[in-house]
Formats: C-alpha cells, structure tokens, sequence
C-alpha cells in the first residue's frame, strides 16, 4: 500500500474547465483517475484573478550589466547592498553604502522615455540625474569615472 501510495500524481494548479467541457471533467474526476487520486470538484478550485497588471522589470541582460558594476564597487569597498523595486512605469536598481540609509545611486529603467531622452538615467541620492541615454552600457559608463586627485604642495 504504501509503494501505490508514494505513486500517486498530486496536481500543484488544478486545471479549470470552462463551457461545456467543464461538466464531464467534473463527472469524470469525481470518480478517480487511473492513478487512484480523485480529483478536486469545482467548487474547490482557486477563484478566478483579475487581469495582471503590466509591470516593469529589468531583463537578463540588463540585470547582468548592472550587477557587474555593482560586484566591481562591492569588491573596491564602495557599495554593500542594493535593492530592487518594479512598478507600473518604472523598474529601480537602487545602491547603498551600508543598509537602512538613503540610496547613493539609482538605476532606472523608464520604458515610456524610451523614445525621448532614454529609458535608462543614473540618479544621485539628492535627486540629480547623473546620466541619461538610450544604452544600458553607455549610462553605466558613470561609475567608470576615475576620480582625479592631484596633490598641492611643494
């Protein structure tokens, strides 16, 4: 008994039926399958959701190139923690020096300028875009800068 049972198919989503399909399924189901586990009736299965709202998000690719900058400041001892927000119209890369303060700089991805000033901009924790531009790669250029420090004396 316990090897039939170790055997069985549990269903994580149950399939919904819908019109004319969904009165022989139900029938058919209440009876049990060919693995021996019945399936759920009707009135058991998750409510209907409504329609998802579109979200903006970083890509694989866009992810990558961020995260590569981000891994080079970690390791110069810059950055610690980072964090990400998606909405309706933005998705935010957002960079810290240490946790629970203000973020240093944001990296956002703005779709709807995609056709103005670009979708991407890098923003200074005071509000200040540092960079806009339609690439990816070319508004990361930012953090590339060498900070120029020359030494006044003799």
């Amino acid at each position: 008994m316990a090897e039939a049972e170790d055997s069985r198919v549990v269903p994580l989503r149950p399939q919904r039926a819908t019109g004319a399909a969904a009165a022989p399924a139900a029938s058919a189901g209440t009876a049990g399958s060919a693995h021996g586990v019945a399936a759920q009736p009707a009135a058991q299965t998750a409510p209907q959701r409504g329609p998802v709202m579109p979200m903006v998000a970083f890509h694989r690719t866009e992810l990558s190139q961020i995260l590569r900058v981000y891994g080079r400041m970690v390791a110069a001892g810059e950055w610690r923690d980072y964090a990400m927000d998606f909405g309706k119209e933005t998705a935010v890369f957002s960079i810290f020096r240490r946790m629970g303060e203000v973020p240093m700089y944001r990296v956002t991805k703005t779709p709807k300028l995609a056709r103005r000033q670009g979708m991407w901009a890098v923003v200074s924790s005071q509000g200040l875009i540092l960079k806009r531009g339609h690439d990816l790669d070319a508004v990361l250029k930012v953090f590339d800068r060498k900070r120029h420090l020359s030494l006044v004396g003799d």
